[in-house]
């Protein structure tokens, strides 16, 4: 025997009528849904592949970030901001190869984070190579994360179907 909740018909919410309102031969249809059936707005349940396959390369980086960071700690100070440095570059350098890889595969806008990198890489590479003073550097790192955050955004709304971003705990 079937249970009450088995037996009882599903209402949809706002639609006004009785559950059974929609013609028989066409199913109700919701504009999200169809959003999301379109084969350039279709999400994966969970990020892009890496292109190395299932090696966890991305993982032992971290592992290895995490290693450096807590014996940058416990060594003498000249090899031990050295192994603090590195580090933080490896930690970073794993974060931005996922940040990258669902960027350009459409599955969460990271944007911000992406021009913030390149941004900050433009300010770094000009003030240690002298190029330029600290004033004029940040200009150019303001400059740069404004126009790689309008290439990276324009290149994920191609690659979503349209969709500038996307939340994580979305449909």
């Amino acid at each position: 025997m079937a249970s009450k909740r088995q037996r009882r018909k599903r209402r949809r919410r706002g639609d006004g009528g009785s559950a059974g309102s929609a013609p028989p031969d066409r199913p109700a249809q919701d504009p999200a849904a169809a959003v999301e059936a379109t084969p350039s707005a279709r999400r994966t349940d969970g990020p892009p592949p890496a292109p190395w396959g299932s090696f966890p390369l991305s993982e032992l980086v971290v592992v290895v970030a995490i290693v450096f960071l807590v014996a940058g700690f416990f060594v003498a100070p000249p090899r031990g901001a050295v192994m603090i440095g590195a580090g933080l570059v490896l930690g970073s350098l794993a974060g931005l190869e996922l940040a990258v890889r669902e960027h350009f595969a459409g599955y969460r806008s990271h944007t911000l984070l992406l021009a913030g990198a390149v941004g900050v890489a433009v300010v770094a590479a000009l003030y240690v190579s002298g190029a330029a003073v600290a004033g004029v550097a940040l200009l150019a790192g303001i400059a740069a994360f404004g126009g790689f955050g309008w290439l990276l955004a324009s290149a994920f709304r191609r690659r979503s179907g349209g969709a500038l971003f996307r939340f994580k705990g979305g449909p």
